[in-house]
């Protein structure tokens, strides 16, 4: 019943018949004609497509860099993730400070956009944008490090 239905009947100007009238229709099904389909008849279409692509991005890219300035190529790596293409970032030839600030520059366009970012050995990072899921760690690999650069 509506809300109009309603205020009628607390002042008493909505007829009786009309009352039992709405009690006994159900709500929105009354221009709606029933139609009978047997369950092995194929579907009609509708109009619409459905139908949505598995392997939505035909060329997906996995960009290496090794930068060796802040300046620009950091606007570079975060354009690379705005275009949604992943990007392994090797910071071994940065000076430690600006190494540090090209981490904190990319992980806060990481997180802008949705993405993660993953460290995968010393000085070396993968950026991700959010159509990329990444499983698993490889932190074991990174304690082990320092035993494997004593062995050599």
């Amino acid at each position: 019943m509506g809300v109009v239905n309603k205020f009628l009947n607390y002042l008493g100007l909505q007829d009786e018949q009309e009352r039992d009238r709405e009690r006994e229709e159900p709500m929105g099904y009354e221009d709606e004609p029933e139609v009978e389909t047997s369950a092995f008849e194929p579907r009609k279409p509708t109009g619409k497509n459905n139908i949505v692509s598995i392997h939505s991005q035909k060329n997906v890219r996995v960009i290496l860099t090794e930068p060796r300035t802040y300046d620009n190529e950091a606007q570079e790596i975060a354009d690379h993730l705005k275009s949604r293409r992943s990007v392994v970032v090797n910071l071994q030839r940065v000076r430690r400070d600006q190494a540090i600030r090209m981490v904190d520059f990319l992980s806060g366009t990481v997180y802008a956009l949705g993405g993660h970012i993953s460290k995968l050995g010393p000085n070396i990072f993968l950026c991700t944008p959010d159509s990329v899921e990444i499983t698993g760690t490889i932190s074991e690999l990174m304690a082990e490090d320092a035993d494997y650069s004593k062995m050599r």
